[in-house]
Order: C-alpha cells, then structure tokens, then sequence
C-alpha cells in the first residue's frame, strides 16, 4: 500500500479460548530443533517484526532470496538474540495468486520446527471482503494447519484468518493476536474471547491496516484502526503494543486506552525502499531488567554480502537508524501490567529455611527477629532487641548515638523483593552535628571474638534514599569495633580504625576493607557507584584465601588478589549501622538496612539469601 498523506581510602580511580478451529498445541518448550537453544526464563528476549514483503513475491518478478536470508539470520540468531518469536504484518505477495502464495509458502519452511511465527492477510493477499470472505488460496498456505505444531499456538478464528499465539519468553507469557486486514463483527468477538481466556497475559496486537504516518514519523489511526481502536484495543488494558504495516513511511505513536496508560501504536513498512525492502526485518529486543525494549531495522540480505563489493544503494540500505526505525521505548513492565497482572512477590521466609550449616548469626527486623517490631515508620525505641534466631547468643541491642533523637531509628514494611523478612529499619544518621543509630553486640557475644580462619560469608541488605541529601562520606554499614593498631596492624594508614567494616565513600562506591589473621595487611574491595531508591544485596565472600564482594549476586571488579584469612577480630562488640574510628563512633548510616546474615564458611552465590 502508499502512504496517504577523598580522606582514609581515596579511591583508586534491576485457556479457554474463544470459539477457535479443533487445533491446540503443547505449552512453549525451552528449544525447538534447529536454530539453537531459546531461554525462555532469560530477562531478555527478541521478537522479529517483518513487515510488507508483497515486492519480493510479484508473479515473475518474484524473488525470495531476501526473504530466504531473513529467515536464515533469525534462525542462526535464535540463541544469541534469545529470538522467541516472529511475526508478519501482512501483504506477503502481490497479487495473492497461487503461484506468489506457494512460493512465499515454500520459503516460510525455512522456519518450521526453528521459530514459530505468525502470518496474516494483507489487502494484497486476498480477493476483498472481510475475513468472512471464504477459502482463498492464501488460507490454504497460511491457514491454521500451517501453525498447528508450532508451541506456541494457541487456536485460530472459525474462518482461520486470525489466530493467536501464547510465548513463554522473560519469565513470563506474553500473548501475540494476529488479526486479518479486515476483522469482522465475529472476528472483533473471537479476539474479545481471546483476551478474556487469557487475562493475565500482555498482549500484543498485530494487524495490518491500523495507523499511517507522515513524513514527521508521527503515527496517527487510520479509518479501520478507528474502528479498532474504538471496540477492541482501547477497552483492553491488555493491549500495551500494536504493530501494523501497509501504510509508508513508517512512524509510531503513544495513545492513552480507557485505563489511562500507554499503548505504543507502530507502523514499520519498508516496501518502498531499495529493492522492495531487501527482506527489512525490525528486531524488538524486550529487557525486563532495564525496563526497555530496544528496536532496530536491518536487511539480513544485505548485511550478508561482501562490504567490498555492496553497491552504493546496497550499502544505504544495509540498516535504518532514524527515529522511526531505532529507538528505544522505556516501560516500566510491573506497572504498565499491574492492571490485570499484578506481580506477585515471594512469600516471607522463616529464619530455620535460610540458616545454612556454618551460620553463626542472623538477625532480621520483622516480628520473628525485632523485639517489639510495630507499624511502617514505629519509632524504634533505645535499649530494643534484634535477637540472633540462630540461638548463639549473638542478640544485638540499640543505642541512639550522641544526642539523636528517638525518630532517628524506625521500623520499616520496606524490604528487597528477594529479601527473607518482609521488614527493615530506617536509620537517618547524619554529619554536623554527627547522629545515628547502631545496634551492638553484647560484651560477652560469641560473635566478637571469632576470626573466620575457615572463611565467612557477610551479606545485607542495604537501600540508599532517594534524595541521597547531605553529607553522608564514610558512613557505616556494619563493623566490628576496635582499633586495627591494637590488633598490632600498622597499614601504613592509621592504626585507629577497625579491623573489619563495610561502609560507604563519598561517591557511594561500597568499600570492604579487612585487617586478616597472620598478616599485616588491608586488602581492600571497592564497589561501583551504588544507585539511590532501590534495595541492593551485598555479599561479602572469604575462602580463607581472599575475599571477594558482591552487588545483587555480580562479582565487583576491584577485589583485591592478595591473600586475606580471616578477620583480626579483638573481643569487641559487631555492630550494625555504624563504623568506629579511634574507638568513638562519627555519624550513623542514613537509609534502610534489612536481613544481615554471617556464615563461618564461604558461599556460592546460589546459597546467598537472595536465592
């Protein structure tokens, strides 16, 4: 179709369907034969978007070798792009005649048993009409029958012109409509009965007459997208993702549906350009960590030949980058889809399901392990008690620091998703004049004196505010007080600070520095920049050889190689939300700590409590 219109360390540098024709199809495997292995669970996964190949399949004109590359690049990427699916948006051939159809048909074999794909009716692949029209020689190639043993169908229209595909892809289901050029009355109930048997899944429509675009690349509905904007996407909160071709050049837009939130509505249709599109295919790359999805366009056929001998045209064509055609879209997928799929956080964990052997103390901030534990934002009054529910005789008691108020330390709802109890505290420490809040060992507690020669494993749970406002340089986390000097250590720094303590520096790098057993050393971790609103998890690991430091189960780069054994502990109290220097204590942590656990042996980041 046309277009119509620094100080002590300075640093060293997240069904029952509808009425449907008598096919079903296995719930989605994690591989199909052919090519490579698809990861269903991954965060990051690819859908395939082609649009109009109506050029490449025109009587004797017809020419599938760009098309036949395409599907060869989708096939050969499926494990590196994690490709979970693909999807055409109609006008495949010219015409529509036999001939065009078989030989679009046969090309489409390329990825039977590689990728499942879905296919629908373009205004040049059929005789008029609307998708009540009858049999056509496109329905008897690309009818139900030819999806039927693909893992991911799920049934089709009684008149098979539209189907619907269920993918297991990100951890999730996601469902794709795939909807003839010209949806009837029945057609518009059948895809109603779709969504409502399947009214968790996000779903993206595919169609082929929907939206135009000017030369702005501003999207805009056509007549008949009206109509389906009006009786189907708009009222089906569902419906986050739209995509049609037909209409040059191609554009995009964002409409509000009935709920009030976003449907992104894109037109991608290359039919136009060089060689009737060169086989163009547009790569949707969903990341459900950052929260993205990542869109390019290339021509596969192209890419393939010899930079050396591309023509001048070919090499134009080799990928589109203006901002109709690479762009990123930021979605935030919990909440866009907590409408119909609210996310479903992991139950709390008791204390006995996350005590490994070797677990020399726990302590969380929930009903099980804080005396007292009240209400979001209770004040945490001095002298309360966070019990060690390992039983070793390890509780920790608060004290308010210097003249902090009592509201410097409250109890919080808040936690890590991952974390075992559903609570933390919120420690609102601080400089000039120095406040906060610490809780401490007793004088007598087993943990004060054990120096891990065996190995250990520290980890917290830690959240920065939102603003991060004030002055907040070498706060600390948790620590075991005592002067390094009295443990005859002599770095070459100050023998006034402790032999053991996780803080934080003025750029909100994490810094882990230890004073080991045997040696007289310091080796040092130093973290990334940690980010401000969101919980991280923190690992500290020592294999009795050295010492390594995780964020949120990565590997930090800056873990010293030099040996470290063991902690130069001297007899003196653990505490949480503080560091001592010169035996006194400056300012408290400011932010939320939750669960902090200590096991006398080191762990696999699959054993950390996040797991």
């Amino acid at each position: 179709m046309t277009n119509p219109s620094f100080g002590r360390r300075t640093l060293l540098g997240a069904a029952i369907t509808a009425p449907a024709v008598a096919l079903t199809a296995p719930a989605a495997a994690a591989t199909t034969t052919g090519g490579g292995r698809f990861d269903r669970d991954s965060p990051r996964f690819t859908i395939g978007v082609l649009p109009d190949t109506q050029y490449l399949f025109d009587e004797d004109s017809s020419d599938p070798a760009p098309l036949r590359q395409t599907f060869r690049f989708l096939t050969g990427e499926r494990e590196s792009r994690n490709i979970a699916f693909m999807t055409h948006l109609g006008d495949v051939t010219e015409h529509g005649s036999e001939h065009e159809i078989a030989l679009a048909g046969d090309a489409f074999k390329a990825l039977d048993g590689r990728l499942s794909y879905s296919v629908l009716a373009g205004n040049h692949d059929i005789r008029g009409g609307d998708d009540q029209r009858g049999d056509s020689a496109y329905l008897k190639e690309f009818g139900p029958s030819r999806y039927a043993r693909m893992p991911t169908f799920r049934g089709a229209s009684p008149d098979g012109y539209n189907s619907h595909h269920v993918l297991d892809a990100g951890g999730r289901r996601w469902l794709v409509l795939a909807l003839d050029w010209r949806v009837s009355d029945q057609g518009l109930r059948w895809a109603q009965g779709v969504l409502d048997a399947n009214p968790a899944l996000p779903a993206i429509l595919t169609t082929h007459d929907l939206a135009w675009s000017g030369d702005d690349g501003v999207a805009a509905l056509s007549q008949f997208g009206q109509r389906l904007w009006d009786v189907l996407i708009r009222r089906n909160d569902q419906i986050f993702l739209t995509l049609n071709g037909h209409y040059w050049p191609s554009g995009r837009t964002v409409l509000k549906n009935d709920a009030g939130h976003d449907v992104h509505v894109h037109i991608a249709n290359y039919q136009d350009r060089y060689y009737g599109g060169a086989g163009m295919v547009r790569l949707y790359a969903f990341d459900l960590v950052r929260n993205v999805i990542d869109v390019e366009t290339l021509s596969p056929w192209l890419l393939a030949r010899d930079p050396g001998e591309r023509t001048p045209l070919e090499a134009e064509h080799l990928e589109l980058t203006g901002p109709a055609d690479r762009f990123s879209l930021a979605i935030d997928f919990d909440e866009r889809f907590a409408g119909f799929a609210p996310p479903v956080p992991p139950p709390p964990r008791p204390a006995k399901a996350v005590m490994p052997r070797g677990t020399v103390a726990y302590w969380r901030f929930d009903a099980e392990g804080l005396t007292g534990a009240g209400t979001d934002g209770a004040v945490v009054p001095a002298g309360t008690v966070a019990r060690d529910l390992t039983g070793g005789g390890n509780d920790l008691t608060m004290e308010l620091l210097h003249a902090s108020a009592p509201e410097t330390l409250k109890w919080s709802a808040e936690h890590h998703e991952g974390q075992p109890a559903h609570a933390s505290l919120r420690f609102d420490g601080g400089k000039n004049p120095d406040r906060g809040a610490v809780l401490r060992s007793a004088a007598n507690a087993p943990i004060n004196g054990m120096t891990f020669t065996s190995g250990y494993t520290i980890e917290a749970f830690i959240k920065l505010p939102d603003p991060f406002e004030g002055d907040h340089a070498w706060m600390g986390i948790l620590s075991w007080e005592g002067r390094s000097g009295d443990a005859g250590k002599s770095s070459g720094w100050s023998p006034d600070e402790p032999t053991c303590s996780l803080n934080l520096s003025p750029e909100r790098f994490l810094q882990y520095v230890v004073y080991p057993t045997g040696r007289d050393a310091d080796p040092t971790s130093w973290s990334h920049a940690l980010p401000v609103g969101r919980w991280t998890h923190v690992a500290v690991v020592n294999d009795a050889r050295r010492t390594t430091v995780y964020v949120d189960g990565s590997k930090i780069a800056r873990n010293p190689a030099q040996p470290s054994k063991g902690i130069s502990t001297l007899g003196r109290p653990f505490a949480i939300g503080g560091t001592q220097f010169a035996l006194r204590y400056g300012q408290g942590y400011y932010g939320w700590i939750g669960d902090v656990r200590i096991v006398a042996r080191a762990l696999r980041p699959k054993d950390f409590l996040t797991a």
